[in-house]
């Protein structure tokens, strides 16, 4: 018979696992990105879900402006981001832009009350960078190399969907022990390796 399995989210259990206290942390800051953007939201009016679109389509091209690519981003359905998308349609703060040869497929535009809906927005996590400011390089260099490589596992089971960092990408290899990117034809430090890389194309 198996043994029994422990929770993480056990505090018995973490006295003696540090990987568990390590998983309930994590869990600790995704809780409070969720309130950061739930205040966020009731400041403005929106949903964290319409502020994180918002933000999203600021800092990104049009190629990943599709309600197919938007559903894959944030792990939710086509419908949910449609109907997202169109309370901030309603709201102002977006415009579809219809393609020319598929009069179904549009992409998503910020408007001008959008965009500086958007900029401001853009900041509602800057309290979580107080303390990081505070660390040494080499352990934001290491803290950074760790979530890394937690999100290369969570894409690989299927629990990320899209992620656009450098492991992930066909430009990147390893030499030497280092890190190597093609397309920048040039070495990579620790802390210059990418979470969200414009330039990232998915491994074939």
């Amino acid at each position: 018979m198996a043994a029994e399995e422990k929770s993480s989210f056990d505090p018995n259990v973490q006295i003696a696992d540090t990987d568990s206290k390590i998983v309930v942390a994590l869990e600790r800051i995704s809780t409070a990105f969720r309130a950061l953007l739930w205040e966020e939201g009731k400041q403005i009016g929106l949903s964290p879900i319409q502020i994180q679109l918002l933000i999203f389509l600021l800092h990104h091209n049009e190629e990943k402006s599709k309600v197919s690519y938007l559903a894959l981003e944030f792990n939710l359905t086509k419908p949910t981001i449609s109907d997202a998308i169109k309370s901030l349609e309603q709201k102002g703060l977006i415009k579809k832009k219809t393609e020319l040869l598929d009069t179904r497929s549009y992409t998503i535009h910020l408007t001008a009350k959008g965009k500086k809906i958007a900029q401001n927005s853009s900041l509602f996590a800057e309290e979580m960078i107080v303390p990081i400011q505070k660390m040494k390089d080499l352990e934001k260099t290491a803290m950074l190399n760790n979530l890394l490589h937690i999100i290369s596992h969570l894409n690989k089971q299927g629990i990320i969907s899209i992620q656009r960092m450098c492991y992930s990408c066909r430009f990147y290899s390893q030499k030497n022990g280092g890190h190597y990117c093609s397309l920048l034809q040039s070495k990579l430090a620790a802390d210059e390796i990418r979470v969200d890389c414009p330039e990232h194309e998915m491994i074939s």
